[in-house]
């Protein structure tokens, strides 16, 4: 797959009509910045509102959909109280509607990465809410073998933004945590099992690049047998744990040498952020760390103390120091894992 500017999913304006708006239009935010001022006082709802706004935000703008914002927002929406807020149901149209238009020449897919992120983002937000496969969600994972490649993994952005828009393993890793949590028994239909044949035979000759891919791997292996042993998970524990900073906290940087654009490197000291925080605290819930560990609890501690003012969770971009978008999958990463720790 060429490399490709992020730029080229905002080509879907070209594609798909103005959403009609289902909820009040936000307020215009400030940028993702580490200058802005700590929250007085910790907030669930705040960070949800956030990333309802954010979330919104771009899709009634960009129309498109991308994984640090409106794909993150699907995820990590309703697992706030199980809520369901107008932005939410309005964001997740959008992606239904996307779906619904995919087999039509002027609103086909503007690349395969949509069919597997628009896939996870649907099926994660179904396991999140009513448990229940939505007829959208299984046409998407279905669609999504059909562009299978035969190594076992798709063309995914590559878009040096990562980790999440970098390279082909975060997107088989992505299908196998989507097909691993799709309610109703996705992954014993026949398509399904059959993908993940292929999915294991790749996995099981390509080592992940960093230990924020094998984080994510470590996730689907909980609910699809054959992607890690339990030593190999042991060990990704072993490994994030390791990277934990003295104050609590994660830095998204120290789960992978990311290089940034201008050529300098991220600092191995980089300071603890909402990425790194959430993602690592979450994976590590899923894997059966209590709530109450020691470790567990100084993450929490940290993302409680450092929730800004606006209810986001900064994270510097790994590669360029201008929007930081990567502050919104963040965010939503840090409300994941307070959610599962059952914070409120």
């Amino acid at each position: 797959m060429s490399r490709r500017t992020f730029h080229i999913l905002a080509t879907f304006s070209l594609l798909m009509p103005v959403v009609t708006a289902q909820a009040d239009e936000p307020a215009k935010l400030g940028p993702n910045s580490d200058k802005e001022p700590m929250a007085e006082q910790f907030s669930l709802k705040q960070g949800a509102r956030f990333l309802d706004r954010v979330s919104v935000d771009w899709t009634r703008q960009r129309k498109c959909g991308t994984c640090h914002t409106n794909y993150a927002h699907m995820m990590a929406g309703p697992t706030v109280e199980m809520r369901a807020s107008a932005e939410l149901v309005e964001v997740r149209t959008f992606f239904e509607t996307r779906v619904a238009g995919w087999d039509n020449r002027a609103t086909k897919p503007i690349a395969d990465g949509e069919i597997v992120a628009t896939a996870a983002a649907l099926a994660l937000n179904d396991a999140a809410s009513t448990g229940t496969l939505h007829p959208r969600t299984r046409t998407a994972l279905d669609r999504m073998w059909t562009i299978q490649r035969p190594d076992g993994a798709w063309n995914w952005f590559d878009c040096d933004l990562p980790p999440m828009e970098d390279d082909d393993y975060y997107g088989i890793a992505l299908a196998a945590v989507a097909v691993g949590h799709a309610p109703g028994e996705y992954q014993s239909t026949e398509a399904a099992r059959k993908g993940l044949d292929k999915v294991r035979g790749y996995l099981g000759q390509t080592p992940a690049p960093n230990l924020h891919h094998r984080a994510l791997l470590l996730w689907a292996s909980l609910k699809v047998d054959g992607l890690m042993d339990r030593a190999e998970r042991e060990r990704t524990v072993t490994d994030l744990l390791a990277k934990q900073r003295p104050d609590g906290g994660w830095s998204l940087t120290s789960l992978g040498k990311f290089t940034r654009r201008d050529g300098t490197p991220n600092p191995e000291d980089a300071p603890s952020d909402g990425y790194g925080t959430g993602f690592v605290i979450y994976v590590l819930r899923q894997a059966g760390m209590p709530a109450e560990s020691k470790p567990i609890q100084q993450g929490i501690a940290w993302l409680k103390s450092h929730q800004r003012a606006s209810g986001r969770w900064f994270t510097r971009s790994p590669t360029l120091d201008r929007v930081h978008y990567v502050t919104h999958a963040g965010t939503g990463y840090a409300l994941m894992a307070l959610a599962a720790c059952g914070e409120k």
